[in-house]
């Protein structure tokens, strides 16, 4: 829209010295303007009071922060909350907050929708929207009711970060930044299917922890379920990951959803812990929340009980991901369908 105002939540340093002299603020004001958005976390530009309110009135003639809270959410019985944001007209995304002892872990969508089609994913279904900007990325965060609770979040939500990557980097950048956050690398992590030019940026350029989602060690079979296989192939993306060093700070984790009789035999069991001998790593294994018109099964505990103690004799360090929030939409854009359908079935009635 014409008069729609520019959020300043998202920005990074640089970003923010060039709106302070757009209004005519000296160069440190930037500083100020980012210790207002992300150390106090003010919702108004007219919070700001240590910049003079002629130029409050300036910047807030084209920007505002930006920071909008959640628009719906649904709490389960086990302390998880999944959250959805607005991000555009009629679109949505959600975030989801996973309480755990010491641990405040959120997840935080990068797109609205997906490319990457995965066949056992909810958000695949949707198709590709949007990607996200490093604002709408961030109020998933700062709106967070929780957020003085947090101490990690995870790019595990809705989309592939690698595919957004820019916009994803932005906020990492904020998030670890003394001028932002100042966390940590440590309490961040990427989760991919293993986009190889994105992957080798990411490897290069950050600190922040890295899970693959793998979940079959089978290239043929692994393509039924992740098409992106075809130009993501997991034994390069895991080439690749060779390359780098994981033994110290930095950690990489490799995503497997257990399907019942498709990737959960010794078989596969043998062929993951020879695809990831020699890399210090972990293997999650994740039970499967099953989908609509999806013909996937989740494996049973002892099953996967089997496959994880399999791995450990061979000596993978693999555990079984506790499953949370099973009772409220649990599979990632569950909610958000949900939402974008009612929005559809009342353009229908209007219409009526």
């Amino acid at each position: 829209m014409e008069n729609e105002k520019i959020p300043l939540l998202g920005m990074t340093l640089d970003e923010l010295r060039e709106v302070a002299s757009e209004v005519g603020l000296p160069a440190f004001a930037a500083k100020q303007l980012a210790d207002w958005l992300y150390k106090k976390k003010v919702t108004q530009i007219s919070e700001m009071t240590n910049i003079a309110k002629a130029k409050r009135e300036a910047l807030s003639e084209r920007y505002e922060v930006g920071a909008c809270p959640p628009v719906d959410f649904v709490r389960s019985v086990d302390g998880t909350v999944k959250y959805l944001f607005s991000a555009g007209p009629e679109r949505f995304v959600e975030s989801v907050f996973i309480p755990a002892d010491e641990r405040a872990t959120l997840c935080v969508s990068s797109q609205v929708g997906c490319k990457m089609n995965c066949l056992f994913c909810m958000t695949g279904k949707q198709g590709f929207k949007a990607n996200l900007t490093a604002s709408q990325i961030m109020n998933q965060i700062q709106a967070l009711p929780e957020r003085e609770r947090l101490t990690n979040v995870v790019f595990m939500g809705m989309g592939e970060p690698l595919d957004n990557l820019n916009e994803v980097f932005k906020a990492m950048e904020i998030l670890t930044a003394p001028y932002g956050y100042a966390w940590s690398p440590k309490r961040i992590t990427v989760s991919t299917i293993g986009l190889l030019k994105g992957l080798r940026r990411f490897l290069e350029e950050s600190d922040c922890h890295l899970a693959v989602s793998l979940h079959s060690p089978l290239p043929d079979e692994r393509q039924t379920l992740m098409p992106m296989e075809r130009v993501a192939p997991i034994e390069r993306v895991v080439e690749l990951i060779r390359q780098y060093d994981f033994s110290h700070q930095r950690r990489v984790s490799f995503e497997y959803i257990l399907f019942k009789d498709l990737n959960d035999s010794p078989r596969h069991a043998k062929a993951l812990a020879e695809l990831l001998r020699g890399i210090p790593c972990r293997v999650n294994l994740i039970r499967f929340h099953a989908i609509p018109n999806v013909p996937l099964q989740p494996t049973d505990m002892a099953r996967m009980v089997a496959f994880r103690d399999d791995l450990n004799r061979r000596g993978m360090i693999c555990t079984i991901r506790a499953s949370r929030g099973e009772d409220i939409f649990a599979a990632c854009g569950m909610l958000s369908t949900a939402k974008s359908r009612t929005f559809v079935e009342n353009k229908k009635e209007w219409k009526l």
